[in-house]
């Protein structure tokens, strides 16, 4: 197959850009996650009748369940950002071709 003249392969790469803005986003969902871990065992270990680990943050049940709700949530939504991130840093390396010019495969 002969190649046309005005053909450049350097035009199937993206540019390179910078990547400062996921890891730090990265690292972001990675310390959310990390402080939700914290205060779902805090709120979790209220409710099971240890003594309050926030001090009086948590002394009822009703303030603990609310830490270990916010924990979960905060946990939840930390590892989500993390993959995004981590999904798009690896995704910046890929040629960008139209799906239906790739190989087919069975």
């Amino acid at each position: 197959m002969k190649l046309s003249d005005g053909f450049d392969a350097r035009r199937l790469r993206p540019r390179e850009s910078s990547n400062w803005r996921p890891r730090l986003l990265a690292m972001l969902g990675a310390l959310f996650a990390t402080f939700g871990v914290l205060l779902a065992m805090a709120g979790s270990a209220t409710l099971l009748g240890r003594p309050p680990a926030l001090g009086a943050l948590n002394d009822s049940p009703g303030a603990a369940g609310v830490l270990l709700l916010l924990g979960l949530l905060l946990l939840w939504g930390g590892i989500a950002l993390w993959r995004t991130c981590r999904r798009r840093l690896r995704r910046a390396n890929d040629l960008n071709m139209a799906p239906h010019l790739m190989k087919k495969r069975d």
